[in-house]
């Protein structure tokens, strides 16, 4: 039951600039100037730029992409919907694109989960007119501050009260808006806590937040309860969930359908296999990346939040 509160970038790009960190801090809000290096302060300053594509899927529905996590937008008579809000920098360029499909008005936001590439919109989105609903997990790590390691290495503040979802839910919770149901449901810790999967039911449509990544190596967030074995319990959860028929939009890259939602599963599978035999040996991760357990994979897959060496440390800690 939902509870009310109280009043595509590439990893090379990421790194390339990294160290602009005047330039990050002139382009990130307030609240999250602090740190600007690296590849978090990367992600602001290249969003910023990033070219959003608008694309239509089925019925009332279309996805932006581009400018962090896929966006999907739902219109209707009862103004727009939209699942996650990218990077706060790409805000003019995402507003822009709002705009391309419709002068209809925006009412609604859902986050997939907590992480500032989905979540960084949601202060100007609830200015704008959006009241926010999430995973109650979402609620709580936005609302204070979050510590995420890996090669983030970023301390994020307390979201501004504009940007706390108003309304979470724990399980599952559905929503009856535009002609359309939309179902929600919390995974079991996957990516991180807080991820959640959206379903319209008549398009026949599924977002899945970053528990499928098409043809990229995910990042798990162990500080917020990621993990790759829930990772690949999300993508058997997801392939689960669809037909052939189904259009499933991925957290990052291209819109994809249950094919892809297998391939990443088998990838996840067989990286994770080897590099646990490999630790069962007693390989220190050094060794471990020498050994390339992805190499069939890796120059395709590591290019975007992670390079092949980084995922492989990821699953090592994991397993």
């Amino acid at each position: 039951m939902a509870t009310e509160a109280s009043p595509d970038i590439s990893r090379r790009q990421f790194l390339a600039t990294g160290g602009l960190t005047v330039a990050a801090a002139c382009l990130a809000p307030g609240h999250l100037v602090a740190q600007t290096g690296g590849l978090v302060g990367g992600a602001f300053k290249e969003a910023a730029t990033a070219k959003v594509t608008v694309q239509n899927l089925r019925r009332n529905i279309t996805v932006l992409l581009g400018a962090g996590g896929n966006i999907a937008v739902l219109t209707g008579p009862d103004g727009k919907l939209l699942i996650d809000a990218a990077i706060i920098t790409a805000h003019p360029n995402v507003s822009k694109a709002l705009a391309s499909i419709n002068a209809d008005p925006i009412k609604q936001l859902i986050n997939t989960h907590w992480h500032f590439d989905h979540t960084g919109g949601n202060e100007w989105l609830h200015e704008a007119g959006a009241s926010i609903l999430a995973h109650e997990n979402t609620r709580k790590h936005l609302s204070r501050p979050t510590r995420v390691e890996g090669n983030w290495q970023y301390t994020f503040p307390a979201a501004p009260a504009g940007a706390i979802p108003s309304t979470v839910f724990k399980d599952d919770h559905t929503l009856h808006i535009n002609n359309t149901t939309v179902t929600l449901k919390h995974y079991s810790p996957a990516h991180t806590d807080s991820d959640i999967s959206v379903y319209f039911t008549e398009a026949d449509i599924l977002h899945t937040g970053d528990t499928f990544w098409n043809r990229d190596y995910p990042f798990i967030d162990y500080g917020t309860g990621g993990s790759i074995d829930g990772h690949i319990r999300a993508a058997e959860a997801n392939i689960a969930k669809v037909t052939e028929k189904t259009i499933v939009i991925p957290g990052h890259g291209a819109v994809g359908g249950k094919a892809d939602l297998v391939l990443f599963r088998d990838v996840l599978v067989d990286i994770r296999n080897k590099v646990a035999a490999l630790k069962k040996q007693g390989k220190p991760l050094p060794e471990v990346i020498a050994a390339k357990p992805g190499a069939r994979y890796d120059a395709e897959w590591g290019n975007l939040f992670q390079n092949p060496a980084d995922f492989v440390a990821l699953v090592y800690q994991g397993v």
